[in-house]
């Protein structure tokens, strides 16, 4: 199983059936992110290619909008701190290295596992809203949305990673 994809290596033990595959996408997510971005040197992480945004965005903002995203999908507003982390995801960082950003994404898969083990099926169709406008969804929609944000990141990731 050692080149198995995530969705292929069975069920997330205590996730509801309908959250397997948020939990594998994110699974699938912070391995490709510990595989991709181990060892970058603070100078890689921090590097525009071609304009595009650097490693460490992309490590900050997985971390940051899946926090961001779990919030909502428990129908609660986002405090303080974070909204000034999703400003400061924009900023270079230069004294986080590689580990300390791929720890924090691997802490914040675990919170999202977690609460997909807490979160009812019964809930996945209730409606909630999305920041100040309330924008509407459902819990399922905003999970479903937190798994391909991360997905599309990490790929992302790997590009940038690549190209440095």
């Amino acid at each position: 199983m050692a080149n198995t994809e995530i969705w292929l290596a069975g069920p997330v033990a205590g996730v509801p059936a309908l959250l397997q595959p948020v939990a594998h996408a994110l699974i699938q997510a912070r391995d490709d992110v510990a595989q991709d971005a181990a060892g970058l040197s603070a100078a890689e992480l921090w590097r525009r290619p071609g304009r595009a945004a650097s490693a460490g965005f992309h490590l900050l903002h997985l971390t940051g909008a899946l926090d961001r995203l779990f919030t909502y999908a428990r129908g609660a507003a986002l405090d303080d701190a974070q909204k000034a982390a999703a400003r400061a995801e924009g900023q270079d960082h230069p004294e986080l290295d590689a580990a300390a950003l791929i720890a924090g994404f691997h802490a914040g898969v675990e919170r999202a596992l977690a609460q997909l083990r807490a979160t009812p099926e019964s809930s996945l169709l209730n409606p909630i809203g999305i920041g100040r406008a309330q924008l509407p969804t459902t819990v399922l929609g905003v999970l479903f949305h937190a798994a391909e944000h991360a997905t599309r990141h990490a790929g992302q990731l790997r590009t940038t990673t690549l190209a440095t």
